[in-house]
């Protein structure tokens, strides 16, 4: 099962998101937890995650959030803007995959 922790300023924002990439990752047949959380969160979750994607409006946290899922040994990126703001969960699912790898 992949897990892929969101996060966004309050969790509220990236709501939508998760559901539209569990929609898409049962489409396809995948087992996944998508869940979101707001940035203060985000770093206590960060242990139970495959890989942690941040809201476009958090970009200046990335490094910050890196270093702290570096001790997890998994990745972060910002949504791919478009994605985060049509809420396509096609095209963020597969960003996560992709930073992922072969988890």
């Amino acid at each position: 099962m992949k897990k892929i922790l969101l996060a966004c300023s309050s969790g509220m924002s990236t709501s939508l998101l998760v559901t539209k990439m569990e929609a898409h990752a049962a489409s396809i047949g995948e087992e996944a937890k998508i869940w979101a959380v707001g940035q203060d969160q985000a770093k206590k979750e960060m242990a139970d995650a495959d890989v942690v994607l941040i809201g476009p409006q958090m970009s200046f946290l990335k490094g910050e959030f890196q270093k702290e899922a570096a001790k997890y040994g998994i990745n972060v990126d910002v949504i791919d803007m478009m994605a985060y703001g049509l809420a396509d969960g096609k095209k963020a699912y597969e960003q996560a995959l992709k930073l992922m790898g072969d988890k």
